[in-house]
């Protein structure tokens, strides 16, 4: 699924199980930042993961009047620089079973692994699975996410 010819934007457009995060991209005005040199890793929510939000969670975010508050979950799911999933694997070992990623909003995820799989934790103690790794851009890294992260 990698394309070293798309950036992470037109990926994730061309991913169905991504269109809500591309809403939410485009409704925070992202998508040149997301499109730009970088790099990037992208902790990237699946269309699930926004569904199993509480009811209205969504609609209420990508009103206008919300976008900085959008804005500042969605870069929450940001790293800057090229992180691949064995780059996240080498950390969690070096740094004992858990390393921690500074994102672009200025919060910090954690990154572990359990039953060899790799979870990323917020700052609020929610995890997510990644489900799908190292889908390389032109611009930077995806990592499919089962739920949405948020700051604290």
């Amino acid at each position: 699924m990698s394309d070293l010819n798309k950036t992470i934007v037109e990926t994730a457009i061309a991913t169905e199980a991504l269109s809500t995060l591309v809403a939410a991209v485009k409704a925070a005005d992202l998508v040149e930042t997301l499109s730009s040199e970088g790099p990037f890793t992208v902790f990237a929510p699946t269309n699930d993961a926004f569904d199993a939000l509480p009811e209205g969670t969504v609609a209420t975010l990508l009103k206008p009047e919300n976008k900085s508050q959008l804005a500042g979950i969605l870069t929450y799911h940001v790293v800057s620089g090229d992180i691949k999933a064995a780059d996240v694997l080498a950390l969690i070992e070096e740094n004992g079973g858990k390393a921690t990623v500074k994102t672009v909003a200025g919060g910090e995820l954690a990154c572990t692994t359990e039953d060899g799989k790799v979870f990323i934790h917020d700052e609020n103690g929610n995890a997510a699975e990644v489900v799908m790794a190292n889908i390389e851009n032109s611009n930077g890294t995806v990592h499919v996410i089962n739920k949405v992260l948020m700051p604290k």
